[in-house]
């Protein structure tokens, strides 16, 4: 089965003609001569670019290379700007698996004999697919005295895990030959690329991964009037079954109904540009897959535009270094301050510490003084990255797998926010949000968040003090006594060796003495003997120094 499954993988890459993308020179010749003469595999779409023909074949081959090409779409340090436009055109759209085969799944999770135990109503046609599960819309049950609740039901793919498994193995394996084969192996980590991408694909298996983010999320934004999270029914959610409250509105990319709505283009798209930063920079949790998709609009917001967001599969967090280090950063592209991004990507680790600062400065500023020519409201902060990743990756920047989620968050944004409003300033909407957020870290402000955070410690603490110090003082005096101990047995040991040393000795010199007497003429023996006593008298005296 697993061969027949390479087999497959291989015919249809090759009849795309990806191998294309191995330079001939890097084959052995007996694989050449294999390829000449596989005539049945030869390139079936010579008329099409490389990049469109990776994209088909990724299509063909599924679910899991789909999503593969994805997460691949969002790695500007790793492949061609024309890849990575192809890429990003991939859909995660498959044929849904029958609604009564999802029944039993969902009784088995729950463990109960009939759906409708818990739901009064469940639609066996799904309302969405895609590779990993589907969506079928229900009603719950609720007591007597509470409003029906409307709510979806998410549910995994049958034999998905399997097929994940054995994707990924062979994957690994030809990520493994690349590494150690080509010769930009190293730097391209493929490898690793397919552990982040297990990795990936294992967090949206566990449904109850995604409630937990999404109960992270929803707390975030409790009343708030920016985004709004379904709420998740934790007593009805498994690892394969989750059940999230349904939300009705327009989807993000509807701009016409949106407007019909009444709901003013510009203050949405502020709006979102506000609610990525607060993600990220207020509570360093972020909803790291928002394409268009999961992102919806409350219809009925128009005073104030209000966001709903679904699919919580992929998040992404941050440290606070990280968040310091991407805030200076974009303070300083916008001011900019070239030589600021080429020392902060040294100090952040992102590129090797021997990186020549000289230089790598005027690579930033060659490829950024063009695109800040224009007016801020006109610049991409989508083509500010690409440029900076493709100009980084000549310095061998390494991959930081949390900021690579939040680029690709950041360009979904931007994506978003330039389709509702083209005039979209989003370095006006974020610097005073990001200004802000540096004057919190640093200074006076820092201190007294710092005093506030720390107080109830330091409350429980103080009390604890005088005993805590007399404790130390008494552990620092027995310290004292033991350290004292152990010196004096060792010069006790000293002692004792140097007394067996010289009773070893003494033996020594009599048995000497005595063979002397007996092989020795006598003329000889008495100076021999002489010598000998003499040296042991000096060898005793200088051993019993102290």
């Amino acid at each position: 089965m697993r061969a027949f499954r390479l087999y497959k993988i291989l015919s249809t890459l090759l009849k795309h003609g990806i191998d294309e993308m191995i330079p001939r020179r890097w084959l052995p010749w007996y694989i050449r001569l294999w390829r000449k003469a596989a005539f049945w595999l030869r390139n079936q779409y010579p008329e099409k670019p490389l990049s469109e023909r990776l994209r088909m074949a990724l299509e063909a081959l599924g679910p899991v290379y789909v999503k593969l090409g994805q997460m691949l779409s969002t790695r500007h340090d790793l492949l061609e700007p024309d890849m990575i436009l192809q890429l990003s055109l991939l859909q995660d759209r498959v044929v849904p698996f029958p609604g009564e085969a999802a029944k039993q799944m969902i009784e088995k999770a729950l463990g109960i004999e009939d759906i409708y135990e818990i739901f009064e109503t469940f639609e066996v046609t799904p309302l969405a697919s895609a590779s990993i599960a589907q969506v079928h819309a229900a009603t719950l049950k609720l007591p007597e005295h509470e409003a029906v609740k409307d709510v979806v039901v998410k549910v995994i793919r049958p034999g998905i895990v399997k097929t994940i498994d054995a994707d990924l193995e062979l994957m690994e394996a030809v990520a493994a030959l690349a590494a150690r084969y080509l010769p930009d192996g190293k730097r391209l980590k493929p490898v690793e690329v397919i552990q982040e991408y297990r990795k990936t694909l294992y967090d949206e298996l566990s449904l109850d991964r995604e409630a937990a983010n999404a109960i992270q999320l929803r707390r975030n934004f409790t009343d708030s009037p920016l985004l709004y999270i379904p709420e998740v029914y934790s007593e009805y959610t498994r690892s394969s079954v989750m059940v999230m409250e349904r939300i009705y509105g327009v989807p993000v990319n509807d701009v016409a109904r949106i407007q019909a709505l009444g709901i003013d283009l510009k203050t949405l798209a502020e709006t979102g540009v506000e609610v990525f930063f607060t993600q990220v920079f207020r509570d360093s949790f972020f909803h790291a897959d928002m394409h268009p998709g999961n992102i919806f609009v409350d219809p009925d917001s128009a005073s104030r535009p209000r966001y709903f967001a679904v699919d919580f599969g992929i998040v992404g967090t941050l440290n606070r270094d990280d968040k310091r280090y991407l805030a200076e950063n974009f303070i300083a592209f916008f001011n900019r301050d070239y030589r600021k991004v080429a020392e902060l990507h040294v100090d952040s680790g992102w590129v090797p510490p021997q990186t020549n600062i000289e230089e790598f400065e005027s690579a930033i500023r060659t490829v950024c003084e063009p695109i800040f020519e224009k007016p801020l409201a006109e610049i991409s902060f989508a083509h500010v990255l690409l440029n900076l990743f493709n100009t980084a990756r000549r310095f061998e920047m390494e991959v930081q797998p949390q900021l690579v989620l939040l680029q690709k968050t950041l360009l979904y944004v931007e994506g978003l926010g330039r389709q509702l409003y083209p005039q979209l300033d989003l370095w006006k909407t974020a610097k005073p949000y990001l200004e802000r957020w540096m004057q919190e870290q640093v200074g006076w402000r820092a201190l007294v968040r710092s005093l506030k955070e720390q107080a109830p410690y330091w409350a429980e603490k103080l009390p604890e003090m005088p005993t805590l110090l007399y404790d130390t003082l008494k552990q620092v005096r027995n310290s004292s006594r033991d350290a004292q101990r152990v010196a004096d047995l060792f010069i006790e040991q000293q002692k004792q060796a140097a007394v067996s040393r010289w009773w070893s000795l003494l033996a020594a010199s009599l048995t000497i003495t005595t063979a002397a007497f007996v092989v020795a003429p006598m003329h000889f023996v008495w100076p021999l003997c002489t010598g000998i006593l003499s040296a042991m008298t000096w060898w005793r005296a200088w051993s019993a120094k102290p």
